[in-house]
């Protein structure tokens, strides 16, 4: 085969001086075709790689080794060739020489590979030579061999290459007694790694029949402190593939003993896996038994355990969640084939995504939470159900209420007959805000009593989490616990307060309000980018009233302060905005200009990203404001210097017609189309007259308008461009006649097929191409030619 190119030493095995290396740059010259051909020797080919595969000159057989994957595609066609080939392939892994029996594991994922893609038999011939190899490599006594042959297993597995039974029968005896207490001390740290590695992999049965006790067994490792460790950082994967009963029964007592583990590293895995055993466990066990262990962990007295505890408190609070009480649906899951026990009732989105699951297999890096799409991939919420809201609202209204009425009981009890006059709140029907907020300014006064101080504090409490957890999470704004924990830590803070905040319920968001306004204005611009990021999950959260209170002020600073910080709420611009009502929203009309205007004028991303957000925000504005105060924006970025900027402001500028005419303002959608024949059209820079193309077509395809309208006011500007000097030009024009203009035909098919002729004998080949093509046929991309 001519795209071969191993290279061998040609008939020198008696020569032990002339070696492989020593062939130098001439080795381009040997290829394998040279190697399969019958040569002096009158070997077959098979015979010529038997000769090779065992030769005395080890180069000769790393080369082979390396190789095997081009000299099985050129055997496989005949069934005996191949079974021959496999042969070899099995005798060549006994080699005495570790670099071949490496070099050979490192091709086994290639060739399992290629036999799954191109052999009918491929489960039988893979598990009959292939699977024992890997299996026997897992105890060679060489440790790079070892450590390839365990990569290549996980890669095996992650691929499903290997059988149920293969699995069973084969690898995990291997590792059942690797792991014994009688075995070597690499063997085994190496064994129990794999194994919580592989246990992602098999079905909750395997794991229950055959793994479960061993691993019991290897949390209590009283030698090897690794092994320890290796259980504690992998604890959470058991427990979601065992579920609840398994995980309280078997597991917890032995996360107990890992959790006081007399070293710091093994209680500080145990701290970052701790919301995946919580979410496996019953709500009882959560409240009695994890909640004081975990208080434990955060107060430590390794500082690594506390920063890791404090790290992982938001998430192991939003474990407490109740979708009965907080009205948002809320799981979490372990790894995606395993979902735990005790949360059969929760369903995925309807499009297949699941919303509400944190990633849970690794502790969040400063990179990741740094990254702006951080919140995608650790959202706590999912959408409100329609038939539920107004219940929530009445919810919320009667706890402010009983909260009310609690603190006007006790503060008369407390203090007798007030001084001053306390409103009345209305008793026919629930309190409205502004009621609840007069009796609290008249009892501030009155709350400087420690007595009246301490039944404040009471009836503020709430009773979804254990008081200890929220203080401590609450406590994470203290300036003492940056300097004792983690420098940080008011990001963590605020990074999982949307999980927080939902887990409590908007009844209970009295508790956090202070917590939020202060990490708001945190002096670290990373703590405010993470809050920007995630306020309009926390506006689902809360809903209309709370987020119209209590969010929209810390909002409007967001949209005043750095890029870094104003980019989070940029880009849920449109989320945050539907939200809101009709009158709060028509406010910031006047401030999305703003956005034009950034710290770095080379920020482009930043204009992309407001044009992108302008298209969504297009439906929540009426015509005549789309038209007064986005269209001059859309304009603007249409003139951007960054050519990305501008091709996503056409398709803003398509969307504002669009809503013009869908509204039937007839009169202002020609305004604007006269605009853009004499911005685009007439534009003396060819880009300019290319876009009006590209704006022409999208159009049509868009349906913005009736076609005869289109005919009437636009399509007589576009043929003219049809005799641009420009090429680049001419291009798109072809393009828009005969891939959308051309299907819906208008009163103007004289001139518009003229124009085709015209263009369909261009000097210019693209221009040919495209004013002839099938539109149908979507052959090429001419985002090369903009």
């Amino acid at each position: 085969s001519p795209g071969l190119s191993l290279y061998f030493e040609d008939g020198h095995d008696d020569l032990d001086d002339f070696g492989f290396d020593e062939y130098g740059s001439e080795c381009d010259g040997i290829r394998i075709t040279a190697f399969l051909d019958a040569g002096q020797d009158n070997l077959t080919p098979l015979g010529r790689l038997e000769k090779y595969a065992f030769s005395e000159n080890v180069f000769n057989r790393q080369i082979v080794a390396r190789g095997l994957l081009d000299v099985l595609r050129e055997f496989s066609d005949n069934e005996n060739d191949f079974i021959s080939v496999m042969e070899t392939v099995a005798r060549m892994s006994e080699d005495g020489e570790p670099t071949v029996r490496a070099e050979l594991m490192e091709q086994v994922p290639n060739i399992a590979m290629f036999l799954h893609e191109n052999r009918p038999n491929f489960p039988e011939a893979f598990s009959r030579y292939l699977v024992p190899i890997v299996v026997r490599y897992l105890t060679d006594p060489n440790n790079q061999v070892r450590k390839t042959s365990q990569a290549a297993l996980l890669v095996l597995l992650e691929q499903g290459l290997m059988s149920k039974a293969d699995m069973e029968g084969k690898v995990c005896p291997v590792l059942l007694e690797l792991t014994e207490p009688s075995s070597d001390d690499d063997y085994k740290i190496e064994a129990v790694a794999i194994m919580c590695k592989l246990v992602t992999m098999l079905t909750k049965d395997t794991v229950e029949h055959l793994l479960l006790l061993r691993f019991c067994e290897l949390c209590s490792d009283v030698r090897l402190f690794q092994v320890r460790k290796v259980c504690a950082a992998n604890f959470g994967e058991f427990c979601s593939i065992l579920g609840q009963e398994a995980t309280e029964k078997l597991l917890m007592p032995k996360f107990f003993d890992l959790c006081s583990d007399s070293l710091w590293g093994i209680r500080k895995a145990c701290a970052e896996c701790f919301m995946v055993v919580s979410n496996c466990t019953s709500p009882e066990v959560r409240r009695t038994k994890l909640s004081p262990l975990f208080i434990n962990l955060i107060s430590d007295q390794s500082r690594w355990v506390r920063q890791a505890a404090f790290q992982s408190l938001g998430r192991f609070i939003s474990t407490f969640a109740n979708p009965s009480i907080t009205g948002l649906n809320f799981y979490l899951t372990g790894p995606p084939s395993h979902r735990p026990e005790g949360n059969s009732s929760t369903q995925p989105k309807e499009d297949g995504t699941s919303l509400g699951q944190p990633k849970h297999s690794a502790p969040l890096s400063h990179q990741q939470m740094d990254d702006c799409t951080v919140f995608n991939s650790f959202n706590f919420w999912r959408s409100p159900l329609p038939d539920i809201t107004q219940d929530l609202q009445l919810l919320q209204e009667e706890e402010r209420v009983e909260v009310i009425e609690k603190q006007d009981e006790t503060m008369r009890d407390t203090e007798g007959e007030w001084k001053e006059d306390v409103p009345s709140l209305d008793a026919q029907g629930p309190a409205t805000s502004s009621q609840i907020q007069k009796v609290l300014d008249c009892l501030q006064p009155h709350l400087d009593d420690p007595d009246v101080q301490g039944d404040f504090h009471s009836l503020l409490s709430q009773n979804v989490i254990p008081q200890q957890l929220l203080d401590q999470y609450l406590s994470m704004t203290d300036p003492a616990r940056a300097q004792t924990v983690d420098t940080e830590i008011a990001k963590h803070c605020a990074f999982s307060l949307p999980g927080v905040a939902l887990t409590l319920g908007r009844q209970n968001w009295h508790c956090l309000k202070d917590t939020y306004e202060t990490l708001a204005t945190d002096v670290q611009w990373k703590v405010r980018r993470t809050l920007a990021f995630s306020i309009h999950e926390l506006a689902v959260i809360l809903g209309d009233q709370l987020t119209a209170a209590d969010l929209v002020p810390i909002f409007n600073c967001f949209l005043k302060d750095l890029d870094e910080v104003r980019i989070g709420v940029l880009k849920h611009l449109y989320d945050f905005l539907k939200l809101l009502h009709a009158d709060k929203r028509r406010e910031y009309l006047y401030q999305l200009q703003e956005f034009m205007v950034t710290d770095n004028s080379r920020n482009w991303r930043f204009r992309y990203e407001l044009a992108e957000q302008l298209i969504l925000i297009i439906e929540l504005y009426s015509h005549n404001d789309v038209y007064d105060y986005l269209r001059q924006i859309a304009l603007n970025l249409c003139s951007d210097k960054v050519s990305e900027v501008r091709w996503i402001s056409y398709k803003l500028v398509v969307e504002i017609l669009q809503k013009l005419y869908a509204c039937e303002a007839h009169d202002l959608g020609l305004n604007f189309i006269n605009e853009l024949i004499m911005r685009f059209c007439h534009c003396s820079k060819w880009v300019g007259r290319q876009a009006f193309a590209f704006i022409c077509q999208a159009i049509v395809e868009e349906d913005c308008m009736p076609m005869d309208q289109f005919a009437q006011h636009l399509l007589p500007s576009l043929l003219s461009l049809s005799s641009d000097p420009v090429p680049n030009v001419r291009v798109l024009v072809a393009k828009a006649l005969r891939q959308s203009v051309l299907e819906k035909r208008s009163a103007y098919s004289d001139e518009l097929e003229e124009a085709l002729s015209e263009l369909r004998m261009d000097k210019d080949r693209d221009v040919q191409f495209f004013s002839t093509l099938d539109p149908n046929r979507n052959v090429m991309d001419t985002s090369a030619l903009i």
